[in-house]
């Protein structure tokens, strides 16, 4: 039945992916600002990730031709690939904590502290304690959670490619 849905409406199940990633989104921005969660900056590069496939899938799911959505699926899947692999090493992070190394300052800091041009490389090798875990639900830390997702999503983005691969 759900992989009757898939070969069906793979533009639907795109929208849908898209729609669960802009549900992420804002749980992660519900966290931050009502709860008081502060993102260290791998969590920040998985929200640029999730970001991407919402768009990405988004935008797939916005023609029926057959090129379109297949190309901008497949992108989605490598931003999705790579928010999976930023999530898995927070993962390992959390579980191994290494003994003196912390992802070092803090987001806002190096945004207030040094020119845009410099500080951007720096969010992207990270600040802050990304192997602290501040949150967790059945188990899971954010990163967990966010593994998991990333790897549906890719997951079923890579069937719906294939599935249309296969119909050529």
């Amino acid at each position: 039945m759900i992989l009757n849905w898939f070969d069906n409406a793979p533009r639907r199940v795109l929208a849908l992916i898209s729609a669960a990633c802009v549900a992420m989104l804002a749980f992660g921005l519900y966290l931050q600002h009502a709860v008081g969660l502060e993102p260290c900056p791998m969590c920040i590069v998985q929200r640029y990730a999730l970001i991407l496939v919402a768009v990405f899938a988004g935008l797939a799911s916005l023609s029926g031709k057959k090129g379109w959505w297949m190309s901008f699926a497949a992108l989605a899947v490598l931003a999705g690939g790579f928010g999976a692999f930023t999530a898995a090493r927070q993962s390992w992070l959390q579980w191994y904590p290494p003994e003196f190394a912390m992802c070092g300052r803090d987001f806002y800091g190096m945004i207030e502290s040094y020119p845009i041009g410099r500080a951007i490389p720096m969010i992207f090798r990270g600040s802050g304690d990304c192997a602290a875990i501040d949150w967790t639900f059945l188990g899971g830390s954010i990163a967990n959670w966010s593994f998991v997702w990333f790897v549906v999503f890719s997951l079923a983005m890579l069937w719906l490619l294939a599935r249309g691969m296969r119909r050529s």
